[in-house]
């Protein structure tokens, strides 16, 4: 396989590599032999951890690994097994390709893509693959550069503009992908076909695949079997007294900023709000349960770390046909230590994405975590907007502005009972009032939606004796979305 023409790694690092690959491969010295084949090898990537929550939670979409690739549990990382290759003795180049093929599908979003030869060239530092979608197949699509390392496990990667592109968002683009190991497997674990050379016998095995598993690396969990096997949850659930394990299952309640939903239900941007993906919204325009927890937690440390499924989307100032509010919250993580911690989220506003926005500090009543028949429950924790959260709603709200409080709740085993939650009915879809009257009509599922054709109109003082003076946080979203003339037009109308 030619190199594919893209800027290299200095000479000094690629042969750091062929150190790695043990002293038989260095042993090549005749110009027809430059190349020793290599098999064997397994790679495993991710892509981007905040990729794949979106695809499984706010598009309602699934990952699909097929003809020997697999999946690490949890929505994990994916792995591509039966790598077969060279190593370049001239250049110390690496040079694999991969079995399997990973199809990425969302029918609610509209994208159904394949990725299939998967390739790592060390000496171009990238990962390729070929990208099937609506019937057409791109060769060799460049999906990210890599850091490359001695050992090739857990080397740092970062997305490419044509990644950006077969993703879906433009976002992406220089964004840090997952980490990637690239090892080669014992040879009783799994024995791929072989490739037809008598000399694929002796191919050099590298050391990388004595060295330890980097954090994190999903190589290690390849086996779904055995890692439920050995998972601290297991335990849990066994003696229902473990202080420390995986989280089985849990809820959030948030509702974000009351003064922010009522803006976008009642107030000016007469649109709606969207609860969907496993997330609910209580009726009235009430808050939001996010569902189906995954995470750690240790009682004995007082840490935890919960992800939610479930996503909710702000939408208004429709003209047009087109919406100068589109904002959506989804991947919604609650890390806490000692009592503080943080609220990060996966933040989309019109195609403008952000991954993992910290965007409140958290402060709960107790620094101890204490579970009650297996559950962890954290009710009124006090939720603070952070700076970058201010940044997500276009600086509308100030850092430091205190949101809705949030109410947690983990099962630490299959068997423990969550409290029943507040949860709306239906869709969670929240409709906004008819023509001037200013009422809500609800948010509970199947109710019609109410008008969402008209412009900036009404005076924000009246959505709420807790609105910000300047404009609500919903207004960030209609700068980033309509351009400064309708906040302007916003501004303008509270002058009068």
């Amino acid at each position: 396989m030619a190199a594919i023409s893209r800027s290299r790694r200095p000479l000094a690092l690629a042969a750091a590599v062929a150190v790695a690959l043990g002293a038989g491969a260095l042993a090549v010295t005749s110009a027809s032999a430059a190349e020793a084949p290599l098999k064997d090898y397994e790679l495993t990537w991710g892509i981007k951890q905040s990729y794949r929550s979106y695809v499984t939670g706010m598009a309602a979409g699934s990952f699909t690994p097929a003809d020997g690739a697999t999946q690490a549990a949890d929505n994990g990382a994916f792995t591509f097994a039966g790598g077969t290759g060279t190593y370049d003795s001239d250049t110390h180049a690496v040079r694999l390709g991969f079995a399997g093929s990973l199809k990425i599908a969302s029918k609610l979003h509209g994208f159904d893509l394949t990725l299939s030869d998967v390739r790592f060239d060390s000496g171009a530092a990238e990962i390729t693959a070929d990208v099937t979608s609506g019937g057409t197949t791109q060769d060799d699509v460049p999906l990210a550069d890599v850091t490359v390392t001695r050992t090739m496990t857990g080397m740092e990667t970062k997305l490419t503009k044509e990644a950006a592109t077969v993703l879906g968002s433009a976002s992406y683009e220089g964004a840090a992908g997952d980490p990637l190991t690239v090892v080669q497997k014992t040879p009783p674990t799994q024995s791929p076909s072989p490739t037809g050379s008598p000399s694929s016998s002796t191919s050099p095995s590298p050391t990388a695949s004595t060295s330890p598993k980097p954090t994190g690396s999903a190589s290690s969990t390849a086996s779904p079997s055995a890692s439920q096997t050995t998972s601290p949850s297991a335990s849990a659930s066994e003696t229902g007294a473990a202080t420390q394990g995986d989280i089985a299952d849990g809820t959030l309640g948030w509702g974000v900023k009351q003064s922010f939903r009522t803006y976008v239900v009642d107030g000016p941007a007469k649109g709606r709000i969207t609860a969907s993906g496993g997330a609910t919204q209580a009726s009235g325009n009430g808050d939001f349960t996010f569902t189906e927890a995954t995470g750690t937690y240790d009682t004995d440390a007082d840490t935890l770390k919960a992800a939610f499924k479930g996503a909710v989307n702000f939408k208004g100032h429709e003209a047009n046909g087109s919406y100068g509010l589109d904002l959506t919250l989804s991947g919604l993580t609650v890390e806490l230590d000692g009592g503080t911690g943080e609220l990060t989220a996966y933040v989309e506003s019109l195609g403008k994405t952000s991954d993992d926005v910290v965007l409140a500090h958290l402060t709960a009543g107790s620094s101890d975590l204490k579970a009650e028949d297996d559950v962890v429950s954290l009710d009124d924790v006090t939720a603070e907007l952070t700076k970058a959260g201010a940044q997500a709603f276009g600086g509308f709200y100030t850092e430091g502005t205190v949101l809705d409080p949030v109410d947690l709740s983990v099962a630490l085993s299959d068997d423990a009972q969550l409290p029943d939650g507040d949860g709306g009915s239906g869709d969670g879809s929240g409709t906004g009032g008819s023509g001037d009257s200013g009422t809500t009509s609800g948010t509970t599922g199947g109710g019609t939606t109410g008008s969402t054709t008209g412009g900036v109109t009404g005076a924000l003082a009246s959505t709420g004796s807790d609105v910000p003076t300047g404009a609500l946080g919903a207004a960030a979203a209609v700068t980033v979305a309509a351009g400064a003339g309708v906040v302007l037009a916003v501004r303008r109308r509270r002058q009068a």
